[in-house]
C-alpha cells in the first residue's frame, strides 16, 4: 500500500516540499497531500508495475489488442481506496444526476503538478482515472454533453467502466489545420450518415472503448470556415465502421490503447448524439485542446524527470566505469545532467505559468503560455532521454530500459495536439505585431540620447563613437 513516507536515506524531499516557489501559494493543503501520497502510489505501484503489465499483454497483434491485464484493475482499486481518482475533474464541472459537483476541485495548477507525477509511468495515468484521450473526452461530455449523453456515456467514464477515443486527424488532408477536416456527414432524416477516414485514433484498439467522439464537416459550404464542423458521439459497435489497422509509434503499437485507422463508409448515427449542435465542432476542439496540451506537457515533464533519473543513476553505477572512472566524473555526462536539471525546471515553470493563467483568467487568454509551454517541453524531454540512451549505451536502444518507449512517446509529443510549427507560427506572428512599437520605442532612445548629450556637451564624442563602431564593423568583415 503507498504511503506520503519519503523514500528511505532518499535525499529528494516528498513532492510537497518540491513545488517551485513561485507557485506555492497557489497550492492548498489537500492538493499538497495529495501530491505526496500520489508520488508513493506511482514511484512503489506503478513503475513496477509498468513492466509486468506489458508482459501480461502477450505478444501477438491479437493477444496485445484484446487483453485487459488484471493488474490495471487491482491497481485501480488501490487508487480509488487512497483518493487518486479523477484527479484532472475540474470543479464545477462535473455533476452526479442531483446536481451536486463530483469533481476532485483541483486547479489546473495543482492537477499540472500531479501531471507530472503520473508521467513517470506507462499505467499510472490508466489506473487513476485520468488517461488521454478520456480525460478530455470526459469534459466535453461535461461543458457541452446533454443529460442523455452525460448518463450514457459520462457517467461510466467517470466510474472507470469504459474507454472512449477521439476522432480528429485525417490521413488524407493537412490535418495540422483542423478546417482540413474532411470526413463528410451528412444528414438523413433523423440521423446523421458519415463517411471518410480517421487515423491516429487514440484509444481505439481498447476492448472497453465504447464511444468515439468524432469531428467532421456537416456544412462544408459554410463562408465562416470554423463552423463547417461538428462533432458526434459515435458507439464503437455502430455498423459500417472498419479498423483498417493500429498505427505503431516508432515501431511501439501502444497496446491495447492503440492508434487506430478507422474507415467510415455510410455509418449512420442518431441526431441526438451531436454535441452542442451542428457547426459547434471547432469551439469544442478548441476548449478540449487547451487544458489537454498542459496535462500532456506535465506529464512530459514527469517522464524527463524519470530520464534524468536514469541518466544518474548510470553515472553513479560503480558495475561500470569507463576508463577506470565513474561515468558521473566524465566532464561531459556532468554537463549533460547539469543542463537537464536546469532545462527540466525552466519546462516545469513554463507550464506552470500557462496552468496559472488558465485558472486565473481561460485557455482562450493563455494561447501563448500553453504554445510555449506545447513546444519547449518535449524539445527538453527528448534531448535529456536521448543523453540517458547514449550514457546507457546498447542497454538504452533495448527494451531492458524503458528509454527508447520513453524516447518514442516524448518524439511524438511534437506532433500531437497541433506540431510545433503551428504553434511557432503563432508565437511568431504574435511577437511580430510588437514590431512598429519596438522600432518606435528605439527610435525615441536614440533621440533622447541625442538629447542628453547635447545638454552635457558631449555631442560631438558620441558622433566619434559612433563612427568608430561603425569603422570597428568594417574591419571585421
Amino acid at each position: 500500500m503507498a504511503s506520503n513516507r519519503p523514500i528511505k536515506d532518499s535525499p529528494i524531499p516528498p513532492a510537497s516540499e518540491r513545488i517551485p516557489t513561485l507557485i506555492l501559494p497557489l497550492v492548498g493543503d489537500k492538493a499538497k497531500r495529495t501530491l505526496d501520497v500520489l508520488e508513493r502510489f506511482v514511484e512503489d505501484e506503478c513503475i513496477p508495475s509498468d513492466p509486468v503489465f506489458d508482459s501480461l499483454l502477450g505478444r501477438n497483434t491479437i493477444e496485445r489488442f484484446s487483453a485487459h491485464p488484471k493488474i490495471i484493475e487491482d491497481l485501480k482499486s488501490k487508487a480509488k481506496s487512497l483518493g487518486l481518482w479523477n484527479l484532472f475533474a475540474p470543479k464545477g464541472h462535473f455533476h452526479d444526476a442531483h446536481g451536486k459537483d463530483i469533481s476532485a476541485g483541483y486547479s489546473n495548477i495543482e492537477y499540472g503538478l500531479m501531471a507530472e507525477i503520473l508521467g513517470k509511468s506507462a499505467i499510472a495515468p490508466e489506473v487513476t482515472n485520468c488517461a488521454a484521450p478520456d480525460t478530455g473526452n470526459m469534459e466535453v461530455l461535461a461543458k457541452y454533453g446533454t443529460a442523455e449523453q452525460q448518463a450514457r456515456w459520462l457517467k461510466p467514464l467517470l466510474d472507470g467502466k469504459i474507454r472512449s477515443a477521439f476522432l480528429m486527424t485525417e490521413p488524407d488532408v493537412a490535418s495540422s489545420d483542423a478546417t482540413n477536416i474532411g470526413l463528410q456527414m451528412t444528414r438523413d432524416g433523423d440521423y446523421w450518415v458519415l463517411n471518410g477516414a480517421k487515423w491516429w485514433s487514440s484509444g481505439a484498439g481498447d476492448p472497453r472503448c465504447e464511444v468515439y467522439l468524432v469531428v467532421g464537416k456537416t456544412d462544408p459550404h459554410n463562408p465562416d470556415p470554423y463552423r463547417q464542423q461538428s462533432l458526434i458521439l459515435v458507439p464503437a459497435d455502430t455498423p459500417g465502421m472498419t479498423v483498417d489497422r493500429m498505427l505503431s509509434v516508432f515501431g511501439y503499437d501502444d497496446a491495447p490503447h492503440g492508434h487506430g485507422h478507422i474507415t467510415f463508409e455510410n455509418v449512420r448515427v442518431h441526431a441526438s448524439n451531436m454535441v452542442l449542435g451542428p457547426g459547434r465542432g471547432f469551439e469544442i476542439m478548441q476548449g478540449r485542446l487547451g487544458p489537454g496540451r498542459i496535462h500532456h506537457a506535465m506529464r512530459s515533464v514527469g517522464a524527463a524527470e524519470r530520464a534524468l533519473e536514469y541518466l544518474i543513476a548510470r553515472a553513479a553505477d560503480p558495475r561500470k566505469k569507463p576508463f577506470g572512472t565513474l561515468l558521473r566524473d566524465h566532464g561531459v555526462i556532468s554537463e549533460r545532467i547539469a543542463k537537464s536539471r536546469l532545462n527540466i525546471d525552466a519546462a516545469r515553470l513554463i507550464v506552470c505559468s500557462a496552468a496559472v493563467k488558465i485558472d486565473q483568467m481561460n485557455a482562450k487568454e493563455a494561447l501563448k503560455e500553453i504554445a510555449e509551454a506545447k513546444v519547449f517541453v518535449p524539445k527538453v524531454l527528448g534531448e535529456v532521454v536521448d543523453w540517458a540512451i547514449q550514457a546507457y549505451g546498447g542497454a538504452g536502444v533495448s527494451q531492458d530500459t524503458p528509454l527508447a518507449s520513453m524516447w518514442a512517446g516524448g518524439r511524438t509529443m511534437r506532433l500531437v495536439d497541433g506540431p510545433d510549427e503551428i504553434h511557432l507560427l503563432q508565437l511568431g506572428r504574435a511577437e511580430n505585431k510588437k514590431g512598429n512599437a519596438a522600432l518606435a520605442k528605439i527610435k525615441s532612445q536614440k533621440s533622447k540620447t541625442e538629447q542628453l548629450a547635447a545638454a552635457y556637451g558631449v555631442s560631438d564624442k558620441l558622433e566619434k563613437l559612433a563612427l568608430n563602431r561603425v569603422r570597428g564593423s568594417s574591419a571585421k568583415l
